[in-house]
């Protein structure tokens, strides 16, 4: 295994335990029960410190905030546009997903954040989500609002040779479902069917109209 695979490896099982950390702390360490925990895919506990506040720029040049974008129910990934198989493949996924999400009468966006601010226009962004689905919001940002988020989302990226203009990017791979009053519900890994995606979340959204009421 060469260097850069191996750090791309090491990288992103850090950025994995992070999240699984963060999703064990509150059941674990605070004693509070997961009122959620019929919903999760996988044996992991409940609400981390996951999301939060980000500045970025959408696909229509517009600068915008989390407060614009997570306005309900929402699948984010990050990854960029240049990338030749894993984001394309996982991005089918999440659109199909929210695709049977709306079938069911349920209102999910998918949402595509590029790690890549040196190639990702806006205008490239929305080519490529219109690609996936017309309900999918493409942002990008600077290298500083990039890195924000990434850490705000405990995500992980790697340029792979900086400088080269057709370099790839090694990056997290993991889908975040969001609630814009909730804020982090649940995170989705690539073996993850858009059916089994599309019955968490709506599991998701069931239980929190439940919950609120």
């Amino acid at each position: 295994m060469s260097v850069s695979a191996k750090t791309a490896a090491v990288g992103g099982v850090l950025a994995l335990l992070a999240l699984l950390g963060a999703s064990w702390y509150l059941t674990t360490r605070t004693g509070v029960e997961d009122p959620l925990a019929q919903c999760r895919i996988g044996a992991r506990a409940g609400a981390a410190k996951i999301g939060g506040p980000f500045t970025l720029i959408s696909e229509t040049g517009a600068t915008v905030t989390e407060k614009d974008v997570i306005t309900g129910p929402s699948l984010v990934y990050f990854g960029y546009t240049w990338c030749p198989d894993v984001c394309p493949i996982d991005s089918t996924r999440n659109a199909a997903a929210a695709d049977l999400l709306t079938s069911r009468g349920y209102d999910v966006t998918p949402v595509f954040i590029s790690v890549d601010h040196a190639r990702d226009t806006p205008e490239s962004l929305r080519e490529f989500t219109d690609l996936m689905s017309p309900k999918m919001i493409g942002l990008t940002g600077s290298e500083a609002q990039i890195d924000a988020v990434v850490r705000t989302y405990r995500a992980y990226y790697r340029v792979a040779e900086p400088g080269n203009p057709e370099t790839l990017i090694d990056h997290s791979t993991q889908t975040y479902l969001m609630d814009p009053m909730r804020g982090y519900l649940d995170f989705y890994d690539r073996d993850v069917s858009p059916e089994a995606m599309a019955e968490s979340v709506a599991c998701f959204i069931d239980a929190l109209k439940t919950n609120t009421k």
